[in-house]
């Protein structure tokens, strides 16, 4: 079993909210001119990863299951005379490291996990096994268009980070366990786990393939 604490737990549901309005809205959080060229995602993981103030020995694991889903879609639109602007957002750093390249913040280590039922529970792993002092677990999603339906897009748009320390620390905002578990429940998908943490709701069950969490707040 691995027991750690969350220390701070932040989010960001935007809702229908358009990219355009997503820039307006944090672009104080940035350098000026940086929000120019980042994505949705990119903004809204980066704000928040921001306000935990990253040190070069933390740890970062960043989690989505589609990343930059407008960014892409916006590309692939622009055929059959490709935008090479276009192309070169649709390639850009993941969400997290738009921020931390715009804040020129090093790191020593920064583990990206994408994919889709397990997504969840291998974060979570990575997150509690990391040698790091401190580790800052954040992601999300875009809402996409018509890539929603081939299942290519995420159906809505949302963000967060937290930061994970030990078992022992005081003041934590919740403590999450993780047990072996065999049991054939159905797994935590990214928006089920963002739901949990937006809505400070507790959670004892299957988390992904062979693991159960325990997630219980203060």
């Amino acid at each position: 079993m691995f027991e750690r604490t969350l220390q701070i737990v932040l989010t960001d549901d935007p809702g229908a909210e358009q990219p355009a309005a997503t820039r307006e809205r944090l672009k104080g959080r940035f350098a000026p001119g940086a929000v120019r060229r980042m994505t949705q995602l990119g903004m809204l993981v980066g704000a928040l990863v921001g306000e935990l103030q990253p040190r070069e020995e933390d740890a970062v694991v960043y989690t989505s299951q589609f990343g930059e889903a407008r960014a892409l879609e916006a590309f692939l639109d622009s055929f059959p005379t490709a935008s090479p602007t276009l192309f070169q957002t649709s390639i850009h750093p993941s969400g997290v490291q738009q921020g931390l390249i715009a804040r020129q913040q090093p790191l020593r280590e920064f583990i990206p996990m994408a994919g889709g039922e397990a997504l969840v529970a291998q974060a979570l792993l990575a997150a509690v096994l990391s040698p790091a002092p401190r580790v800052i677990l954040c992601g999300g999603e875009e809402c996409g268009s018509w890539l929603v339906a081939p299942q290519a897009a995420s159906e809505r748009t949302f963000a967060y980070a937290l930061t994970v320390g030990p078992a022992e620390a005081a003041g934590a905002a919740a403590r999450l366990r993780l047990t072996p578990d065999d049991w054939p429940g159905a797994a935590l998908t990214l928006p089920g786990w963002f739901d949990l943490l937006r809505q400070r709701r507790a959670h004892a069950g299957p988390v992904g393939p062979g693991w159960r969490l325990d997630l219980d707040w203060s």
